[in-house]
């Protein structure tokens, strides 16, 4: 405030932290001068976010995006779907968070990996292989169907979803035992 710094909260994980922690995005967001949140990260909409500030930033923003030529025209369907997923898809999030703790628990029951993230609380499990390389270890997972993606360096990294159903979680819990034991 001294300097007249302004601070944004880049909340395309947002939606997930506040289902996790009980803390209400607008507690979350009430730090910061704006913020912007995805719709399609976790919510299932196909394309989209919000950004949120006051009026000036607001104002602002519009310019740029109109001197930038980034409107679209005819955008109602895609808004539609923002609004589905706003209404129906985050109080569910708390299911990709519990595949997420099926998973991570799979994992380290195999004795095969080191969790780094040794709470999980949402969607995303990083965690490293203890005895294979990680190309091998994902190039054997594809074979079986699994994707997985590479984290930072060592790592692999899992984000469960609203299309990753829970008998598809049981079906990676399989292949990663299948591969990794």
């Amino acid at each position: 405030k001294k300097y007249n710094l302004k601070f944004h909260l880049d909340g395309a994980r947002l939606w997930n932290a506040s289902v996790a922690s009980g803390i209400k995005v607008n507690e979350f967001a009430s730090y910061f001068d704006s913020v912007s949140v995805c719709l399609s990260k976790g919510l299932g909409a196909p394309v989209g976010s919000i950004i949120a500030g006051s009026k000036e930033f607001i104002n602002e923003a519009f310019r740029v995006r109109k001197a930038l030529g980034g409107g679209m025209r005819q955008a109602g369907i895609l808004a539609a779907a923002g609004l589905y997923a706003l209404k129906n898809n985050i109080e569910r999030l708390s299911e990709d968070h519990e595949k997420a703790k099926i998973l991570a628990k799979h994992i380290v029951e195999t004795g095969k990996f080191e969790l780094i993230n040794k709470d999980v609380e949402t969607n995303i499990i990083i965690f490293k292989p203890l005895e294979k390389n990680i190309e091998e270890a994902l190039a054997e997972c594809k074979k079986h169907g699994l994707m997985l993606s590479i984290g930072q360096i060592g790592t692999l990294r899992s984000v469960t979803h609203l299309d990753v159903s829970f008998d598809q979680i049981h079906q990676a819990c399989e292949i990663i035992t299948k591969v990794f034991t």
